[in-house]
């Protein structure tokens, strides 16, 4: 075994079955097993037992997760758990996306529109960048790590170090930014940027928020600096920069001339089909686009939507898989991937990432045949899922509620049943839904144990199928003088953080929402969840959806869970059996070891107070902004009210605290539409 490149921060040690799951996945690993299963009830400590598992492996690893706001929450405790190796976030870089797509039914050709968020396409630099340069390394992705991301030998080809000492002149520094996609500016510096300012150059690369100041003299670079943009202040020389291009698809001359050449030829094919075929519209529409993509390529290396003639520039075949992040890993001498990959909450990622492929070649398909873009243009994809398959080597599948695909291929399946706090499962019940005798029905019965549970002081949960069920049910119980309020997809971001905010804090009782596991939700003051129509088979109501439902309650001593039912359908019975599985599981560990279990005390976080307490900050302290003039509401005191806004969002962004800074977002549209 090699020399440990990961050490792990933490103020506990693995308890539980915590060391047995850690020991028995580092085995299957050293001992060859492609794939294995980690099969932990909610609340056990998943995180905490995989950052083990990745220090003891020693190789640098990958994590997927299915959701942005996820991977933000994993990244952040993995990088509390290695606070000195390089923990990493890489999803897509768009706020908003609107794919390139044609409707033939309708005539309607749809532009690609699209948003890039600076700020995450910097921390997807700053991830390639790691990845080319360290050993200690853990990315946190999306599913966006399937798709095409350019060249890494050809992104590392062009990457400049500048050393202090190099002969080369001013202009020819500039040159060489340029040939590597930086953009000249004269104002303020963003990452890709730089500027020229007498005889030193201004660079701040694309994967930092640091500035660099390059002083050239006759003799070539004599000083490179390192420089806080806001305050302006030195933070020290060094002898080294490595400044990595500001775009993933690069293409040298020789690409180029080749890519050019291949496109041309593919075109002129492509013509000729479509004029045999009689589809001269088609045929004007291409020629007239490609041509002036063309033209783009020739004179500046690049244009809008080059990545749909990735494989012309690669030089890759036709039908030949894309680079990915995947690519960036290390590999073996062999070309077999030398890195761990993690792939969290499996049952609902391992799904995502195989559907990716079908949905894109659909849409592709229609613009092509309609002579929108070259055919070409569908090797600009994700990768299929055997194609994942192979490029991953050894996985561990996490998950609560596995699911049949990832139990087949695992060669090990190590369960993780006991929680380090002594919290066992729910106790789960079984009331029908239909009033009968003395029976009240659902809600009636819903509304005596939410009753029962809000004089204890707890919390209630209650789902129901439909938005509007939701939306009723929440109005219904306020006429019953029932503190409640609902939550669902409608509901904007920031109102959503609020609710939960006023939900723990106790503002009101009851909290209705339609699909709550989205909501990632960690609420410990919850003693009782009421799951209505329990009994309607699908989505909502499957066997994975019920038991991770159920698993929300167990973070309090007191949590049970009452399904309403009238027919005892394959998912009940499967969710109920499991859940009650684990608790007897766990209430014999708590018996042999004398354990008590106590209900999570976890602080409540009010993130409007802390905004306000930091914005006063920023206010009277870093920026010494005069409180009196921001209260005459001129053009240049909002200017500056919004300036430090952009600062603490960027902050956010940075430390992965995307509800601060959809906030923060929200608020300076706010202040500029004044």
């Amino acid at each position: 075994m090699s020399k440990n490149i990961f050490t792990i921060e933490s103020d506990w040690a693995p308890s539980g079955d915590q060391p047995e799951a850690i020991k028995a996945l580092v085995k299957g690993l050293d001992s060859g097993m492609q794939k294995q299963t980690l099969l932990g009830a909610t609340g056990t400590g998943k995180t905490f037992t995989i950052a083990n598992v990745i220090q003891q492996h020693n190789k640098p690893t990958l994590i997927i997760a299915h959701n942005k706001t996820l991977a933000a929450q994993l990244a952040q405790e993995f990088r509390e758990f290695f606070p000195n190796h390089a923990v990493h976030y890489f999803v897509s870089y768009y706020d908003f996306y609107q794919p390139e797509a044609y409707l033939p039914t309708s005539d309607t050709y749809i532009e690609k529109d699209a948003q890039i968020n600076k700020e995450i396409d910097r921390l997807r630099h700053a991830t390639t960048q790691s990845l080319l340069l360290r050993k200690d390394v853990i990315i946190v992705a999306s599913v966006s790590c399937i798709y095409g991301l350019g060249s890494p030998a050809e992104y590392q080809k062009v990457n400049m170090k500048l050393s202090v000492g190099d002969t080369i002149d001013r202009t020819a520094l500039m040159r060489r930014l340029i040939e590597v996609h930086f953009t000249r500016t004269n104002a303020d510096l963003e990452p890709g940027t730089f500027r020229s300012v007498g005889n030193k150059i201004d660079i701040m690369p694309i994967s930092e928020t640091m500035m660099y100041q390059i002083s050239v003299g006759a003799r070539g670079i004599e000083r490179i600096t390192k420089i806080d943009p806001v305050s302006s202040k030195s933070l020290g020389d060094q002898e080294h920069l490595f400044v990595f291009p500001a775009k993933h698809f690069i293409t040298n001359d020789e690409s180029k001339t080749r890519a050019v050449k291949s496109i041309k030829a593919e075109l002129a094919t492509q013509l000729k089909k479509f004029e045999k075929e009689g589809k001269l519209l088609e045929a004007e529409r291409l020629k007239r686009r490609t041509t002036y993509d063309l033209a783009m390529i020739d004179e500046m290396g690049y244009c809008n939507g080059i990545e749909n003639y990735s494989r012309h520039l690669s030089g890759k075949k036709a039908g030949d898989p894309p680079e990915t992040l995947l690519s960036y890993f290390p590999h073996k001498a062999d070309g077999s991937p030398d890195f761990l990959t993690i792939i969290d909450e499996s049952h609902v990622t391992l799904p995502q990432i195989g559907g990716m492929y079908a949905g894109d070649q659909a849409r592709k398909k229609n613009l092509v045949e309609f002579g929108f873009r070259l055919p070409s243009a569908c090797d600009n994809r994700p990768l299929t899922f055997p194609e994942f398959e192979q490029r991953i080597g050894q996985v561990v599948f996490v998950s609560a509620t596995p699911a049949i695909r990832e139990k087949e291929m695992s060669e090990q399946i190590v369960q993780q049943i006991i929680r380090p706090t002594g919290l066992v499962d729910p106790e789960v019940i079984v009331r029908p839904i239909l009033e009968k005798g003395s029976y009240p029905g659902q809600i009636q019965d819903f509304i005596r144990e939410t009753e029962l549970t809000v004089k204890k002081g707890d919390r209630v949960l209650a789902t129901t199928l439909t938005k509007k069920m939701a939306e009723d049910l929440a109005t219904y119980l306020k006429d019953k003088k029932i503190n409640a309020e609902y939550l669902h997809s409608e509901i904007k971001t920031i109102d959503r953080i609020r609710i939960l905010t006023q939900f723990r804090k106790g503002e009101f009782d009851v909290l209705v929402g339609v699909n709550l596991l989205r909501e990632g939700l960690d609420l410990p003051e919850v003693s009782f969840i009421g799951i209505l129509d329990a009994d309607k088979e699908g989505f909502l109501r499957s066997e994975t959806s019920l038991i991770q439902t159920i698993g929300r309650a167990a973070r309090n001593v007191d949590g049970h869970v009452i399904l309403y039912a009238d027919v005892m359908t394959g998912s009940l019975e499967k969710a109920i059996g499991e859940t009650n599985r684990r608790r007897a599981i766990q209430v014999a560990y708590n018996t042999k070891h004398g354990i008590t279990p106590m209900t999570i005390k976890k602080a409540i976080r009010d993130i409007a107070q802390e905004l306000e307490s930091e914005h006063e900050k920023a206010l009277g302290e870093e920026l010494s902004i005069d409180m009196a003039m921001l209260g005459t509401k001129g053009p240049k005191a909002y200017a500056k009210l919004i300036k430090i806004k952009e600062k603490e969002m960027n902050a956010a962004v940075k430390d992965l605290d995307f509800e601060t800074a959809a906030i923060l977002r929200d608020e300076i549209q706010a202040l500029r539409a004044r």
